[in-house]
């Protein structure tokens, strides 16, 4: 019995050790897996990522290329600006030039529309006050005749004789008015 123990222990397996043919035929499946693995499913993923990678790095260097447009289209929309500010200012001083020409041309033309004006209204006054003078003579002369012919006694109708008397009256009177002064 004893013997017949000892195989029957010699003949029982270790249950950590699988039977050969089990071993075999998941080697054969593991074998299979990876094939397909290898050949199938990595190639897949590769080309996936390969594509992925494609596509950030092209979306990388469309944002680098859009950047650059942009940084040129900012140099550009800054020159322009510059330069509109230039010809502001410039047109601000060519205005301001004009003004000041505008400004002096109507001075000028103040001063001397100014000068026609005085220079006409003293030769009216001077039109006038020698039209009142001449008025002023005329009655004065008038009213000396009349005076004298009542004071004499008789007409002094000739008229060389009165304007004598009358210049000579005139002259008097503005020689007693000098005098006062």
């Amino acid at each position: 019995m004893q013997n017949a123990l000892i195989i029957a222990a010699e003949e029982t397996h270790n249950p950590l050790v699988p039977p050969v043919y089990d071993i075999v035929w998941s080697a054969v499946a593991f074998v299979i897996i990876l094939a397909v693995f290898y050949w199938v499913i990595i190639p897949r993923i590769t080309k996936m990522l390969d594509e992925r990678t494609e596509a950030i790095e092209g979306g990388i260097k469309k944002a680098e290329a859009a950047q650059e447009q942009a940084a040129a289209a900012l140099d550009e929309y800054n020159k322009q600006l510059a330069e509109a500010r230039a010809e502001a200012s410039r047109i601000r001083e060519q205005a301001r030039a004009d003004a000041t020409a505008i400004g002096n041309e109507v001075r000028e033309q103040a001063a001397a529309d100014a000068a026609r004006i005085t220079a006409n209204a003293q030769a009216q006054i001077e039109a006038e006050r020698q039209s009142a003078l001449q008025s002023l003579r005329t009655e004065v002369g008038s009213l000396a005749l009349d005076l004298a012919s009542g004071v004499i006694g008789e007409s002094l109708k000739d008229d060389a004789k009165s304007n004598a008397v009358v210049d000579r009256f005139l002259a008097d009177l503005e020689a007693s008015k000098a005098g006062e002064r």
